[in-house]
């Protein structure tokens, strides 16, 4: 995974920004200034700490050895996703909607991106 197909993919969901309040090392995504993705830009390979459901955050520490505890975050609500060549796209894209909706759905509506009109 290349840094820049993993920020250009972060960027594309709706209201979603870039920043970096912990300094150069860490990029942060959030969405109505929530955070839903960390991404260690500096790690071999990348790596990404996402929001979790958490049943589902330990049922997905069982089956792939890619996803870990949140680094530095609550391990009961985030994971830590190591973005192997071995972890497929699709799976990894799957988590960074789960993480950007779970933060979404904890918004104000007031605050929730609107969906483009046709």
């Amino acid at each position: 995974m290349e840094l820049t197909s993993l920020r250009a993919f972060l960027l594309t969901l709706p209201g979603a920004t870039e920043d970096t309040p912990f300094g150069p090392e860490i990029l942060v995504y959030r969405i109505a200034s929530k955070m839903f993705a960390l991404v260690d830009w500096q790690a071999a390979p990348l790596t990404i700490n996402l929001k979790c459901e958490p049943d589902l955050a330990l049922l997905l520490r069982e089956i792939h050895p890619e996803v870990t505890p949140g680094w530095h975050m609550n391990k009961q609500h985030w994971n830590t996703v190591t973005l192997s060549d071995t972890l497929a796209c699709d799976l990894w894209q799957g988590w960074v909607h789960h993480s950007y909706e779970r933060v979404v759905a904890g918004l104000p509506r007031a605050k929730r991106p609107q969906a483009p009109t046709l």
